[in-house]
C-alpha cells in the first residue's frame, strides 16, 4: 500500500505545509471516526484536475465498517462520485443524496472539505454503515453531535490545531471516557466510562453540571496535579492539550479538544483514561532496570577485585610461565569486567559494542610488550548486541587481538623489551598494524582481524592447535555464539587473518 507522501509526490501539487496539515489531521482522525461510527477516507485532487486519489483511510472502533477492503491508492475520476466533486468545487459540507450500496450494505456518505488558510486542499468522506440502524442512545447522540462539530471545524479550517498531537503514547481514546463540557468548563454530558474513571478518584455523585477544573482540584492532591494554568486550560476545555494527574492509587490522562464549529468556542470534548496499571508497570520496569544495572555494577567491581588479586599473586611468583598465565587470566577477567561496566550504564540489556571494542583494542596494546609499536584500527560498526553476545564476543576479540600482537610481532633481540622505556619503544617506530573490520548483513555479524606480522607457522592447523587462546575463541564462537571461525594468511601481506561469522540475536 503506498504512503500518503508517495501519493502526494506522484499525483498532486500540494506543498510541504499542506502535507503537514493533513498529517496532523490524520493523527487525530481516529477520534472523529469513533465519534461518527463511520469510516473516513481522505481524498486529494489530482494535479491534472481529472479526479481524486484516496491517500488515507480510518475505520471506527465503535461501529461496523463500510469498507471491507482498503481503498488507499484508489483513483476516482470526476463525475463518478458527485458528492466528492461538489464538496471540493463548492467548498462546503455535502450531505444530501441517497445511500450508496456496497456489498448489499447501505452506506450514507458525507463529504467534508479540508480547508487550510482559506484554501480547500482535500476532501474527507464520512461513510456510515446503515445496516441495523436503530434509535440512537444519549451517548450516541452526544458522540454524533461532537463529530458534527469537528467536521464543521475541518471545513472551516479550525481543525486540526497546531500542537494538538498528544505527548502521551497512551493518549485517551473515545471509548475510555468521553465528556462534553460547555464554554465555562461545566460538564454537559459524561459517558458511563468517564463517570467510572472519576469515581475511582473518589467522586460519589454524578458529573453532570460540575465544573471540571474545580472537581479535579477537590479530588486530586496538589502534589499530584498539574500547575494551575494547565489544569484550568485542559479541564476547562480551552486548549488542545493533555495532562496527567491522580492520587497515589489512581492515575488519569485527560485530553481536551476545544469545539468551535463556527469559529467561536462553544465548549470542548474531553477524553479521560485510567492509566494506573500502565504507570504501575512503568514503575516496576524502572525498578527492575535499576536493579539490573546495580547487579552489573557489582559484578564489574567483583571482577576487578579478582583481577587485582591475580595481579598481586603474579608478582609473588618466580616462574615466568606461571606469571604469564596469571597475567593472561587478569586480562580475560578485565575483558568481562569492561562489558559489565558498560551494561551498568545502559538502560536496556543491550550494549553498543563499538565502545567496548575500542577499549579492548587499547587494553591489548597497553599490556603487550610490543603493543606500543603496533597500531590497532577498527572499520565498520558492531552495532547493538545483547549482553550475552557482547560478553562472548568481547572475549573472542580480545584473544584474537592478543594473538595478533604477541605472536605476529617481536622487538629485535638487541633491545630486550623488558629493559626499554615506553619512549624508547616508540622511538623505534611502528612494527605493524592490526585491522579490525566488521559489518552486519542479512542477520549476521562478520568480523575480520588482519595483521601484517610474520604470519602463521608452517603446517598450522586450527583444528589441531593447542594454543589456549585459540581454544577459547573456538569454543566461544562455535558453542556460545553459534558461528564459524576461520584462520589463514592475509592475501596482500602474508600476515594472519582471523574471520568470525556469527548470527545476530533477533532482538538486535
Amino acid at each position: 500500500m503506498p504512503s500518503m507522501s508517495e501519493l502526494v509526490r506522484s499525483h498532486t501539487d500540494l506543498g510541504p505545509d499542506d502535507v503537514a496539515w493533513l498529517q496532523l489531521l490524520q493523527a487525530d482522525w481516529q477520534i472523529i471516526a469513533d465519534l461518527s461510527f463511520a469510516d473516513l477516507v481522505l481524498w486529494l485532487p489530482d494535479r491534472e484536475g481529472s479526479g481524486f486519489w484516496a491517500v488515507g483511510q480510518m475505520r471506527p472502533t465503535t461501529g461496523p465498517t463500510s469498507y471491507v477492503d482498503d481503498v488507499v491508492g484508489t483513483f476516482v475520476p470526476r463525475g463518478r462520485r458527485p458528492l466528492l466533486d461538489a464538496a471540493y468545487a463548492e467548498q462546503r459540507l455535502v450531505r444530501e443524496g441517497d445511500p450508496e450500496w456496497r456489498d448489499d450494505v447501505p452506506v450514507r456518505v458525507e463529504s467534508i472539505p479540508v480547508r487550510r488558510e482559506g484554501r480547500v486542499i482535500a476532501v474527507v468522506t464520512r461513510n456510515t454503515n446503515l445496516l441495523g440502524v436503530r434509535t440512537p442512545s444519549r451517548l450516541e447522540l452526544s458522540y454524533l453531535q461532537t463529530a458534527a462539530d469537528l467536521t464543521q471545524m475541518i471545513a472551516g479550517g479550525w481543525f486540526p490545531a497546531q500542537g494538538q498531537r498528544s505527548d502521551h503514547a497512551d493518549s485517551p481514546r473515545v471509548g475510555d471516557g468521553f465528556l462534553r463540557v460547555d464554554a465555562q468548563g461545566h460538564v454537559v454530558y459524561a459517558s458511563p466510562n468517564a463517570l467510572s474513571v472519576f469515581r475511582r478518584l473518589g467522586l460519589s455523585g454524578d458529573l453532570a453540571g460540575l465544573a471540571l477544573p474545580d472537581l479535579v482540584r477537590e479530588l486530586v492532591p496538589s502534589r499530584r496535579r498539574p500547575d494551575e494554568e494547565t489544569l484550568s486550560a485542559v479541564m476547562g476545555g480551552r486548549t488542545h492539550r493533555d495532562t496527567e494527574f491522580g492520587t497515589d492509587e489512581v492515575t488519569l490522562i485527560a485530553r481536551a479538544i476545544p469545539l468551535r464549529p463556527q469559529g467561536t468556542r462553544i465548549g470542548a470534548l474531553v477524553l479521560v483514561r485510567d492509566v494506573s496499571d500502565l504507570r504501575r508497570r512503568d514503575r516496576e520496569l524502572v525498578t527492575k532496570d535499576a536493579t539490573i544495572r546495580e547487579i552489573h555494577h557489582r559484578v564489574k567491581n567483583n571482577l576487578q577485585t579478582v583481577a587485582a588479586l591475580l595481579r598481586l599473586q603474579a608478582r609473588r611468583i618466580g616462574s615466568q610461565d606461571a606469571k604469564a598465565a596469571l597475567e593472561e587470566a587478569v586480562r580475560r577477567v578485565g575483558t568481562i569486567a569492561i562489558v559489565h561496566e558498560t551494561l551498568s550504564q545502559a538502560v536496556e540489556e543491550t550494549v553498543l559494542f563499538d565502545e567496548i571494542a575500542d577499549r579492548l583494542c587499547a587494553m591489548v596494546t597497553d599490556v603487550s610488550a610490543v603493543g606500543s609499536r603496533v597500531r590497532v584500527r577498527r572499520t565498520g560498526s558492531f552495532g547493538e548486541l545483547t549482553s550475552e553476545s557482547a560478553t562472548a564476543l568481547a572475549m573472542v576479540l580480545t584473544e584474537l587481538l592478543q594473538n595478533a600482537v604477541e605472536h605476529g610481532y617481536e622487538v629485535p633481540d638487541e633491545h630486550p623489551a623488558g629493559l626499554r622505556s615506553t619512549e624508547e619503544i616508540l622511538a623505534g617506530g611502528l612494527l605493524g598494524e592490526v585491522s579490525v573490520g566488521v559489518h552486519r548483513a542479512a542477520g549476521r555479524l562478520h568480523l575480520v582481524v588482519d595483521d601484517d606480522g610474520r604470519g602463521l607457522p608452517d603446517g598450522f592447523d586450527l583444528e589441531g592447535s593447542t594454543n589456549l587462546g585459540l581454544s577459547i575463541v573456538r569454543t566461544l564462537v562455535e558453542s556460545e555464539l553459534g558461528g564459524r571461525l576461520e584462520m589463514g594468511p592475509v592475501p596482500s601481506n602474508h600476515g594472519t587473518r582471523a574471520v568470525v561469522d556469527v548470527p545476530l540475536d533477533p532482538l538486535t
